[in-house]
């Protein structure tokens, strides 16, 4: 392929290949050059041009394909507008020859097609300069069209679409002959035909006026005929032109003179909404030529029609936008609402035309009023339809109160009304709910009074109504839950009153179930009481039933409504109820069969109706019982359930004759009853009916084939049943679409009813229901089916086979013995039912059965198959699938796979090809693939062959997608296949028309399997993965220019694969610029290719996704949708508006991730861009008026104004790049605000440091840092914590929390001892005091109170006065929770207020910790500050401020803190244990219960509590003396550390594991001592044994504190270190790994591990001691050795420094010299000494790199700390004195430094025994190395340092030698030391070190001289040399010696760190 990429075509290489290989090669030229042209400059372009242009029409003649010639087309275009364009007539008249020739053969078609496309593209690209000509090129186009077949047709649209396009003005000659063209095509009979014309009309109407003023009426009418028959695709593009046209007549302003302006209509918005409704209520019939039919008042309009001017209405109030819609909504409202009017009668005759009609109205509403308003624009819509409510109810109250009785029932005002309130009722329920707690002004507005209107209308007659006010109240609720509980108790109130009203009783009762379905998305819930009030309302509704026939039948079903409602509110509140709710079950059904015989004899019609409404309300009940309180079916209770159900069954069966017997108006009842009892059997376990099984088979059966069911509903029965997989190859309706809501009515056929409320009142409450989507049930007789359907999956499972067999042959039969549309609906039925029991057996991995029972299986499969529906052929195929999984045999599924293929082979009509192409493709499916070849082999051949079927793009799509199944099923078994494959697909993508657009979809799904099949392999360089990679780019690339968007999707799909496993070989640029285009296309599957591929992206490469973004929005200008702003905002900005737009879940979940992702990776870097975004998605919608007064407050003189004024910074003319965002995107701003500064945290330290970051700003202004964006922070986090939404104020005041603590300890650098934070208190206490108003919901005023005492805490004010103002909010709330119950909240779940109640105690116990500690601190004596006296005065300095403030309510909070620990102490203990409490049960009982949610806070507050409690004595001894009760809390602790990654978590609670050890040591320490008083007399042997381990040392896991404390840090060390594990490193010896250096969480956690492991012998006893002590060691040395890293300057790592003073403790225990332990003790102790020595040593060969001054150092504590007898045992002493001389001969002087100090320590030893043998090896290797100075001379500060020590070293021995021996040693000392001194020729020339070595020596030798006199005399007298050299110095010297010696007591040594040594003492 590399080939083809030059400018002119390689003809030499193109006429060498296939012609497969041809057709790609030219495409592949094509597009390389397209980028070449753009890139080549315009002389080389000219140069080449001619020969360029004739290669180019040359393959006009090589029958393009579709994507070859739209390429070609593009490049002809690029070449003229660059090149010269004088040849460009010659290329135009031949495209024109090219059309006009009169050759009709098919092989010469697609010349004709590229001449079309290359005469669109030049005309758009050179547009006017090609002027002249155009006229005769539309004029040929237009008449080659007359005989074009609908390929044609579709290109001559487009192509005429770019000729407008580049002409404009210019082409109006033109127009009405396009116009006219384009008006036939409008209603072709090909759909993308259709759409291409719509899409030339929307060029056309840019210029032709007529459209849209002279011709409006007859555009629309055309418009409303396209719609006819019409698909997804043509609604989308007819409905963008007629909502644009329509859009464009009323706000174009008219060009052209006076005269033709008078000629010119004005349109007014009435005739345009007029026109609208025509179509929507007439259909294409228009204004005067209504049929006979539609006078007759027999036909509706189509719902295709209707659907389409759905669409319509949105796109043309969307191109009018927000603000033209807040300005006109009462207008436009009132039109939606009139048309589902009982004006027009035709839009509402039967129940399914209004529900369809209202889902129509449903919708434009949502997508203009939910979508394009802002909030406050919402509100006011609110109120607009609000009023419209009001204004219809006073119609109805009007013909209500009519004195005409017998007018009341029939009146049409009254059903006139019902559907229009409906529509305003849902529209207001879902306006709010989208609103949130925004919503709240509007509700407490009186006069709009919304909440009075939508209770009033609860009495409407009309029970949809009803319901709709009913749903509308659930949507406040749920927006608003502060005005749940006062509904609930306003509608029990009502209904109390009006009971004996038949329309409140279900009116009231609908709005409770609605109000208590509400409930589960209400975190905050209702008072636990409101349960026990609904179930006795519920019980006095059922038990007055029977007292007033006229509302028997509506109290029976608010009863059992009521019920099934308050099952929804979970165990916790029904667990109360339920023994009344078991009685009231049990009674309503006869108790034996005999009692139902008696039943049926007696009653009437009506009697009936009553008791199958109370027994369907029963299983309702008992069904939603069972679905939300699944913990409460205890054997017991399911005991209790079963009684009835028999009883139901009976009845069940009785049903049919009970219908024969009281006529049709039980027929609806019976139908209800049936699907009931069937939703609960399918929820209930097959065990509890087995005695029933089979009467409930007979009635399914009976249900599934009954003569009386007209509608074949498969639409909705089988998409459950298919494969998810399969069903994109059907119907696009199928798949989910923005106008799904809509679209559904069309998928399931003109017959059928879409759901609705009404059809299935008890789903008010259904707990699935996302809350602003209205539940959908279907109507019954829909309903039963798919509930006899499901229920006939499980029965059929648990029959016996025989049982089984006779069923499947009975509805086999019962197929045959039908005919026509009746075979049809019996058909569907029965495959359906299959299906579920087929797919219930394989999740229960359950088995057919005998052979028997296959045959009616496969024979009711195969008829499936064959069926013309090709939904359930899609179902058959999955059951094909089921069947082969389910029998589970090779010889079966062989014998399946020969059916499809003798099928396929013999078959010609589509329905078999594609019904058994799709049964190959699924066969295998769940048989974990395809393993034999042959088999495959003979799948891939058969596909093949199908998929080149050009006659039938279905076959060819069903085919291909097969294909893909096989190859995912294949998996690496089809490699073999791959390039057949490839080259087929690139073929067909090359030559299949643009119109199929389906059988490209399924080419994108087979590219993409064959890219997962390659998989990693793609990053290969071999020339076969090379030609794959190509290949698989080129198929991409073909699929990315599609018109289909579905196809683009696909692209995508394939790109985001291959960018997955080749991302060097996929061009970023390119695909982020397809993204971007996509970004706001109005196909959501494509949309949501498009983020799922951005958020893969972005993982890897965000940065580079950003930039190329941005250049490519900069570039692009055209192509960017003006809805993503990428210029200005950036990607990010784009992303953070589609967010705010889009409703879809999933996408808005996956643009949630794809913003993270990237905040993530670039924030840091970005970091002005991001605040930006995030301030301007805050600011764009700050409504100030929140906190208008927040300085009410009567305060000091002094603070008048302050808060008020950080109110007034806001520029109000800012235009701000994101209007009107909705309070969920403001939320998701806040958060990422929080995201950006934990980003921050690991950045750089100026981040958090004013004085860095603006000393590096200066340097280089790019520099940016977190801190100077301060201000903002605070901003944005008040904007949030003061918004009108409850979500918005939470996240504000946790990203004011989350400022608090990173920024309370910045310094201010101009105002030394004050902090950053402080200038911003105003804004703090503005921010904090809407959250402690009275109506504030407790979660956001509990949040409040951790910020208040964060800020109290931060230590950021130190002026009381100004913390009184933060102070006394928490002072108001602390009264408000000591009032008690009567004054907190009643609106919400008592949980709601114990936690406000705990988390202002918990603030205020963190500011009184706070306020000790620092009363503590102040009363050290390092106090440095002094105060004046007068600020002593005012309080506002006092040592104790803080501590004052709280001490005045210090005794009430001590009462309250105390009364939450007892009560949740009692709380969580079972009562049995009351009495033996612990002290610490609150913290412990937290942490054993951890949840996976518990917060790090929450934790780490238990834990410091903890060891707050551990520092008091008592609470520590009762620790230390019960033992049980440390073990119990090790465990908890244990448990903690295992389950909880958090360091500081880790970290916490070692430290209490450590005070527990401590209380243990002082517990035994106590016992020894207080044993020693009572038996001074006696003998120490006769003493009894105190501490663990007793007299026999052994230690029980589980009853040992030592065992658990070993255990927990075992799991700390073996974390850190894993190779301390012996099972790792397979043996428990030393092992050769490199150390390594911890980080500094690991290192704190394994110091402080070690800190505990060395406590642990002082709890043992002697023996105990024993038993512990090789853990202890092997785990101190395993440390040393892992971590004994070389550290520059000497340094010795955190983690050896802690194991060197854990080994110190031990060897200096009491018990190394203890008794009984003693020699055990030194055994082990020597062998411990070997290990560290063994260190040194390589281990098979290999060297470990250990820090030689660590393991040296290691040797000089055993030296120093252990007993003698330990290491003076001849063989370690030796060892021991070798390594010190090994390291002495090492030449780096730092290591010398080190050994000298460490000998140092040894030779000043006290026992001669340890330190003379030393002293003795080691002595004549430190004055070797003194004399070499003379040699060679010191030439830096540490070589200096080395002489020093050695002098130091030498000086020692003098002190320590024995008297006889110190002369010689002195004498041999002083030459040295005289031989550093310099005379004073050289010391001027000498070095600085050189004369520091003279100041040091002269400085010994004027100490020395004086102590040993005599010695110092006689060597001076011996040598005349030395004393004159002395002499010298001394007199040279003697003004300089008085200078320097002080300093040179110090050598400075500026680069050098201080050792370990200096801060830790080892010795």
């Amino acid at each position: 392929m590399e080939l083809a990429h030059s400018l002119l075509l390689n003809e030499e290489a193109y006429n060498q290949l296939g012609e497969v290989q041809k057709a790609e090669f030219i495409f592949d030229w094509l597009r390389y050059l397209e980028k070449l042209l753009l890139a080549t400059s315009r002389s080389d372009v000219k140069e080449k041009q001619k020969t360029l242009v004739e290669q180019l029409l040359s393959l006009l003649n090589s029958s393009p394909g579709p994507p070859t010639r739209k390429l070609l087309a593009k490049n002809l275009g690029i070449l003229y507008s660059i090149g010269d364009t004088f040849s460009v007539y010659e290329t135009i008249d031949k495209c024109n020859d090219l059309i006009r020739s009169k050759d009709d053969s098919p092989s010469y078609l697609p010349t004709k097609l590229a001449a079309v496309v290359c005469l669109g593209s030049l005309y758009k690209k050179l547009g006017r300069i090609l002027v002249h000509t155009f006229t005769d090129t539309v004029g040929n186009i237009l008449k080659a069209m007359k005989s074009a077949e609908s390929q044609g047709r579709y290109e001559i649209m487009l192509s005429l679409q770019n000729i407008l396009n580049g002409l404009g003005t210019a082409a109006t000659p033109c127009h009405r002959d396009v116009y006219k063209a384009a008006k036939s095509c409008l209603t072709d009979r090909s759909m993308a035909v259709r759409c291409a014309a719509a899409k030339c009309l929307l060029e056309l109407q840019k210029e032709a006026i007529f459209m849209w003023s002279t011709d409006l009426d007859s555009v629309a009418t055309l418009c409303f005929k396209s719609f006819e028959g019409s698909n997804y695709d043509v609604r989308i593009t007819v409905s963008k032109l007629l909502g644009t046209v329509l859009a464009k007549a009323i706000i174009s302003k008219h060009p052209g003179t006076a005269a033709s302006r008078q000629s010119m209509r004005r349109v007014s918005l009435e005739e345009v909404l007029e026109l609208l409704g025509t179509g929507f209520l007439r259909g294409s019939s228009g204004f005067l030529r209504a049929s006979g039919d539609m006078l007759k008042g027999t036909s509706s309009v189509s719902r295709d029609v209707r659907v389409g001017v759905t669409q319509a209405y949105v796109v043309f109030v969307s191109t009018l936008g927000g603000t033209w819609l807040e300005k006109n909504f009462a207008a436009f409202l009132s039109h939606i609402l009139s048309l589902v009017s009982q004006s027009h009668p035709k839009a509402t005759q039967t129940q399914s035309d209004a529900v369809c009609g209202r889902r129509c109205v449903s919708f434009i509403l949502r997508a203009t009023v939910g979508g394009l308003l802002g909030e406050k624009a919402q509100i006011a819509a609110a109120k607009d339809i609000c009023q419209a409510i009001w204004k219809l109810k006073k119609v109805v109250d009007a013909a209500m109160s009519d004195g005409n009785v017998e007018t009341r029932p029939g009146s049409t005002d009254v059903t006139a009304s019902q559907h229009m309130l409906v529509c305003a009722l849902q529209e207001l329920g879902n306006l709010i709910y989208s609103l949130g707690t925004t919503a709240a002004p509007l509700l407490q507005d009186s006069s709009a009074g919304i909440l009075d209107s939508v209770i009033s209308v609860i009495l409407h007659p009309s029970i949809s109504v009803r319901l709709a006010a009913a749903w509308c109240l659930h949507g406040i609720a749920v927006a608003t839950p502060s005005y749940l509980t006062a509904l609930v108790d306003r509608c029990v109130g009502r209904l109390a009153v009006l009971k004996s009203s038949p329309e409140a009783v279900t009116g009231f009762s609908f709005a409770l179930a609605a109000l208590l379905g509400a409930v589960k998305h209400c975190p905050l819930g209702i008072p636990h009481g409101k349960g026990k009030v609904i179930m006795t309302l519920a019980e006095d509704l059922l038990c007055s039933a029977a007292q007033n026939s006229r509302l028997s039948a509506q109290r029976t079903q608010a009863g059992w409504l009521l019920i099934a409602a308050l099952m929804t509110l979970g165990p916790a509140v029904v667990s109360h109820h339920l023994a009344r709710v078991l009685l009231l079950w049990k009674c309503v059904f006869p108790v034996s069969p005999k009692d139902l015989e008696t039943e049926k004899s007696r009653g009437d019609s009506f009697t009936w109706q009553v008791t199958l409404e109370g027994r369907a309300g029963a299983l309702c009940a008992i069904k939603s019982f069972v679905s939300h309180c699944g913990d409460l079916l205890t054997g017991e209770v399911i005991q209790r359930l079963l009684p009835p159900l028999p009883c139901a069954v009976d009845l069940l069966t009785q049903l049919s004759s009970v219908l024969k017997a009281y006529g049709s108006p039980l027929k609806t009842p019976s139908i209800v009853y049936r699907q009931r009892l069937y939703e609960l059997l399918i929820l209930l376990p097959p065990e509890t009916y087995e005695g029933n099984l089979c009467a409930i088979l007979k009635e399914l059966a009976a249900d599934l084939t009954a003569s009386d069911i007209q509608v074949a509903a498969s639409a909705f029965l089988l998409p459950p049943l298919c494969h998810q997989d399969d069903l994109v190859i059907l119907s696009p309706l199928l798949q989910e679409t923005d106008h799904r809501f809509i679209e559904e009515q069309l998928l399931l056929g003109n017959g059928i009813a879409c759901g609705s409320l009404e059809y299935d009142p008890y789903s008010i409450c259904k707990k699935d229901v996302l809350g602003d989507s209205v539940p959908k049930p279907l109507p019954p007789v829909l309903s039963v089916i798919s509930s006899a359907i499901k229920l006939f999956g499980v029965v059929c499972a648990h029959v016996g086979e025989a049982q089984r067999l006779l069923i499947l042959e009975q509805l086999l039969d019962s197929i045959k013995h039908t005919k026509g549309a009746r075979q049809q609906v019996v058909q569907l039925h029965v495959v359906s039912s299959l299906s579920s029991f087929l797919k219930y057996l394989a999740g229960s991995k359950g088995n057919l059965g005998p052979e028997e029972m296959r045959r009616p299986a496969v024979a009711l499969v195969m008829g499936a198959l064959e069926s013309p529906n090709p939904l359930l052929r899609c179902a058959a195929a999955e059951a094909w699938a089921r069947l082969a999984q389910v029998v589970d045999d090779g010889a079966f599924t062989a014998a399946l796979a020969q059916v499809s293929f003798d099928k396929l082979k013999s078959a010609r009509d589509v329905v078999t090809r594609t019904g058994y192409s799709l049964a190959l493709g699924s066969l295998y499916r769940y048989l974990g693939g395809i393993s034999s070849s042959q088999h495959l082999n003979s799948c891939v051949g058969i596909l093949y062959t199908l998929s080149q079927d050009s006659t039938s793009p279905d076959v060819q799509t069903w085919a291909l997608h097969s294909l893909s199944l096989i190859i995912d099923s294949a998996g690496p078994l089809y490699h073999m296949h791959v390039e057949s494959t490839l080259s087929l697909i690139i073929m067909l993508l090359l030559n299949v028309p643009p119109t199929h657009a389906e059988v490209h979809q399924s080419l994108g799904r087979c590219l993409n399997a064959l890219i997962t099949t390659l998989g990693p392999e793609l990053q290969g360089n071999s020339t076969s993965i090379s030609t794959l990679r190509t290949s698989c780019l080129l198929g991409c690339a073909v699929m990315q220019d599609n018109p289909d968007c579905l196809v683009q999707a696909q692209a995508i799909y394939c790109l985001q694969q291959l960018h997955m496993f080749a991302p060097r070989h996929v061009n970023l640029s390119s695909l982020v610029s397809c993204l971007c285009v996509n970004l706001c296309s109005p196909y959501l599957l494509l949309r949501r290719a498009v983020l799922a591929c951005l958020r893969q992206l972005v993982q890897r490469e965000a940065a580079e996704v950003s930039e190329h973004a941005v250049m490519l929005a900069k570039d692009n200008r055209d192509e960017f949708t003006p809805d993503a702003n990428i210029r200005e905002v950036g990607l990010e900005g784009a992303l953070l508006t589609l967010l705010d737009k889009e409703t879809d879940q999933k996408l808005c979940h996956d643009i949630k991730e794809t913003l993270n992702h990237m905040l993530t990776s670039m924030a840091v870097d970005k970091l002005s861009f991001w605040l930006k975004l995030c301030k301007d998605v805050l600011a764009a919608s700050a409504d100030f008026t929140t906190v208008t007064c927040v300085d009410t407050m009567q305060e000091e003189e002094g603070d008048k104004g302050d808060d008020a004024s950080v109110l007034t910074t806001r520029n109000d003319d800012k235009s701000y790049p994101f209007t009107n965002p909705r309070w969920a995107t403001r939320v998701f701003a806040a958060e990422c605000v929080c995201r950006i500064i934990n980003q921050c945290e690991n950045a750089h330290s100026a981040h958090f440091d004013i004085a860095l970051a603006q000393e590096l700003k200066k340097r280089d202004s790019r520099n940016d840092f977190l801190v100077l964006h301060l201000a903002d922070l605070i901003r944005m986090a008040f904007m949030a914590a003061t918004d009108h939404s409850d979500q918005l104020r939470l996240s504000g005041l946790e990203t004011l929390l989350v400022v608090i603590r990173r920024f309370a300890a910045i310094p201010e650098p101009e105002f030394p001892g004050h902090v950053i934070l402080e200038q911003y208190q105003a804004n703090v206490g503005a921010a904090l005091r809407p959250a402690f108003t009275s109506e504030t919901p407790p979660d956001v005023t509990a949040k409040a109170c951790q910020v208040c005492s964060a800020w109290i805490a931060s230590g950021v004010v130190s002026d009381l006065n100004d913390l009184r103002r933060v102070h006394q909010l928490l002072i108001s709330s602390l009264t408000k929770i000591q009032a008690g119950k009567e004054a907190l909240s009643h609106l919400y779940n008592e949980s709601a207020s114990t936690m406000e109640i705990l988390a202002v105690l918990k603030a205020w116990a963190e500011v009184y910790i706070i306020a000790v500690e620092r009363h503590k601190s102040h009363r050290q004596p390092l106090k440095t500050m002094t105060c004046s006296e007068e600020s002593v005065r005012n309080g506002s300095c006092s040592s104790d401020g803080l501590l004052d403030l709280v001490h005045t309510d210090l005794g009430t909070l001590s009462r309250l803190w105390l009364a939450a620990l007892q009560d949740f102490a009692l709380i969580t203990l079972p009562s049995e244990f009351t009495s033996q409490l612990p002290v610490e049960g609150i913290s412990v009982e937290f942490l054993c219960s951890l949840r996976s949610d518990a917060t790090l806070e929450n934790i780490m507050a238990c834990l410091h509590a903890l060891q707050a409690l551990l520092d008091v004595p008592w609470p520590r001894s009762k620790i230390g003396s019960d033992q049980d009760l440390g073990i119990e809390l090790l465990n908890v602790l244990h448990r903690v550390i295992l389950t909880r990654e958090s360091p500081s978590i880790q970290l916490a609670s070692l430290e209490v594991v450590r005070q527990i050890i401590c209380a243990a040591q002082e517990h035994v320490q106590e016992k020894r001592r207080s044993a020693e008083v009572d038996d001074g007399a006696a003998e120490k042997e006769t003493l009894p044994e105190f501490g663990e381990g007793k007299d026999t040392g052994g230690l029980v896991p589980g009853k040992s504190l030592v065992f658990a404390t070993l255990e927990l840090c075992v799991c700390i060390l073996v974390r850190q270190l894993p190779d301390l594990n012996p099972k790792l490193a397979g043996s428990p010896g030393v092992k050769a790994t490199k150390p390594q250096v911890l980080p500094e969480d690991g290192s704190r956690l394994v110091s402080a591990a070690l800190g505990v492991l060395a406590e642990l012998p002082a709890v043992c006893s002697p023996e105990g001691s024993i038993s512990i002590l090789p853990t202890i060691l092997y785990l101190t040395i395993g440390v040393l050795r892992e971590t004994a890293v070389k550290l520059p300057g000497g340094q010795l790592s955190s983690t050896v420094a802690a194991s060197l003073q854990a080994l110190k403790g031990i060897l200096s225990s009491p018990m190394a010299r203890a008794e009984k332990s003693h020699t055990a003790w030194t055994d082990l102790l020597r062998g411990a000494l070997t290990t560290v020595l063994d260190c040194w040593d390589p281990v098979d060969g290999t060297h470990q790199e250990l820090d030689e001054l660590s393991l040296l150092t290691a040797i000089t504590v055993f030296i120093l700390s252990a007993s003698p007898e330990v290491t003076t045992i001849p063989c370690l002493q030796k060892r021991c004195i070798e390594k010190f001389k090994a390291t002495l001969e090492i030449k780096d002087p730092v290591i010398q430094i080190k050994t000298y100090q460490l000998l140092l320590s040894i030779f000043q030893y006290p026992n001669p025994a340890v330190s003379y043998p030393y002293i003795y090896s080691l002595v004549s290797s430190v004055v070797e190395k003194l004399q070499e100075v003379d040699k060679r001379k010191p030439e830096d500060i540490t070589e200096l340092q080395v002489f020093q020590e050695c002098i130091k070293v030498l000086e020692a021995l003098v002190t320590v030698a024995e008297e006889q021996h110190r002369s010689q040693l002195v004498a041999c000392l002083l030459p040295i030391l005289i031989s550093f001194l310099l005379d004073d020729n050289t010391l001027g020339s000498a070095t600085s070190v050189m004369k520091s070595l003279h100041d040091f020596a002269l400085q010994h030798l004027m100490q020395i001289g004086p102590q040993y006199s005599s010695v110092f005399k006689n060597v001076m007298a011996s040598s005349p040399a030395l004393k004159a050299r002395l002499e010298a110095a001394i007199k040279g010297n003697q003004e300089s010696v008085k200078v320097k010696i002080p300093t040179s007591k110090h050598p400075k040594n500026p680069g050098k760190n201080a050792s370990i040594q200096l801060k830790t003492n080892f010795f």
